[in-house]
């Protein structure tokens, strides 16, 4: 019996037929093998999302454990996210029961609880919504929200929008600016530097302005027409004689307290227009307590 076998010399074929590398003398990968394949083995992952995170999966996936497989150098982020819930509407996840943030890769068998954001729990520091600015109340929203935009504004509330602004534009202002993103495309969402957005659910204006009140907790942050529906801008009073010609005579006539925007200079009196709006935004606060 042979207690040592023979060496076969660098680049060369042993017995057994297994080519060496002659740089680092490993096996050599033979026609047609993938270094994907190889590197990146599919793994499968346990989901299970809570409360308000099964809004968006189909109803039969909703509050019950999902099984997926990913490749092994997948994020969390996009493991999640490939199951069609935003990063923006997660504040937990929990790997095995250790907190995890998105960057993290998926594991073999691994149990993932992910959760939305706690309204009655601090959570500090474990949370993935945390560090992201301390002003909540300062919002971009995307084309197809126009009317809430300007709910939100006579609320008092800083909130840009046009109706041309790209996707790449909306994320871009969310991340410089550090405005919540307010948007019903959940794909939106899903762009990385968008850190902090909200899918907002309802499909009405008004109920969507209740809505951002309570998800956001601006019950005491209102302010009613503070701002200019139109464009943003604040609004001050202003004396009637530094008005301009514009407005008729029987309205300076007629009412005493005028206000302009700081910005347009759109000027605005306490009309019929105003008393309308204000049923509205009575109705908004009334419904956000």
């Amino acid at each position: 019996m042979h207690l040592f076998a023979k060496v076969p010399a660098k680049g060369k074929t042993s017995r057994r037929g297994m080519r060496r590398s002659t740089r680092f003398g490993l096996p050599m990968m033979k026609r047609g093998d993938s270094p994907t394949r190889q590197s990146d083995e599919r793994v499968e992952v346990t989901f299970r999302f809570y409360s308000t995170l099964n809004d968006f999966l189909p109803p039969w996936q909703r509050q019950k454990e999902i099984r997926k497989k990913f490749g092994s150098h997948t994020s969390l982020k996009d493991a999640i996210e490939s199951l069609g819930i935003p990063h923006t509407e997660i504040a937990l996840v929990l790997l095995n029961g250790f907190p995890a943030g998105f960057e993290h890769k998926v594991v073999e068998g691994a149990r993932l609880s992910v959760y939305p954001s706690f309204k009655s729990i601090d959570i500090g520091e474990l949370s993935l919504q945390s560090g992201k600015g301390t002003v909540l109340f300062q919002f971009v929203l995307d084309v197809h929200l126009g009317t809430l935009a300007r709910y939100l504004r006579m609320l008092g509330f800083d909130a840009l929008y046009s109706n041309d602004w790209t996707d790449e534009k909306l994320a871009e202002m969310s991340f410089l600016e550090q405005r919540v993103l307010l948007t019903r495309d959940p794909g939106l969402l899903k762009r990385k530097k968008v850190t902090r957005g909200y899918f907002v659910r309802a499909t009405e204006p008004r109920f969507q302005a209740v809505e951002v009140i309570r998800e956001f907790q601006l019950k005491e942050k209102i302010m009613p027409f503070g701002r200019c529906i139109s464009c943003n801008g604040l609004i001050q009073p202003i004396p009637k004689e530094k008005m301009n010609t514009e407005i008729p005579p029987q309205f300076k006539q007629r009412h005493s307290a005028f206000f302009q925007c700081q910005n347009c200079g759109k000027i605005y009196w306490m009309g019929s227009h105003y008393r309308k709006m204000t049923i509205l935004v009575n109705w908004i606060i009334a419904q956000a307590y």
